[in-house]
């Protein structure tokens, strides 16, 4: 799926580090891994963007795998919503793992996904020592 026009926006302004760039609600605009990937290149360094709504957004496990990649330097992120999405035990594995050194995030969505019995396991085991989360 080619990535949308809006998405193109605000990754230039995410590269450039627009301070009036805090909050992005791409809800709903099926952005998949492909898009996944495109803006965890960008979140790797932004310093701007505190809050990213990804829900239903077709992102399966490549895509939480690369977005947890970003959340490992990222430095501004709080909260990230990934409800509504295909994400299963392989992402929510790679998302438990960025969890157990992310200092920033407070808040974490992955409501109606895909993920398994492994997956929760992954996360239940990292929010036990996780000491940012509140969500």
């Amino acid at each position: 799926m080619p990535i949308s026009q809006e998405l193109k926006d605000y990754i230039k302004r995410l590269k450039e580090n627009d301070k009036s760039l805090t909050s992005i609600n791409l809800e709903d605009d099926e952005i998949g891994d492909e898009g996944a990937r495109t803006l965890a290149e960008v979140l790797k360094t932004n310093q701007t963007l505190t809050s990213i709504d990804l829900g239903s957004n077709k992102i399966g496990d490549e895509g939480a795998r690369t977005l947890a990649k970003a959340l490992k330097t990222n430095q501004t992120l709080t909260s990230i919503d990934l409800g509504y999405n295909k994400i299963g035990d392989e992402g929510a594995r790679a998302l438990a793992e960025v969890l157990k050194t992310n200092q920033t995030l407070t808040s974490i969505d992955l409501r109606l996904n895909k993920i398994g019995a492994e997956g929760a396991r992954a996360l239940a085991k990292v929010l036990k020592t996780n000491q940012t989360l509140t969500s």
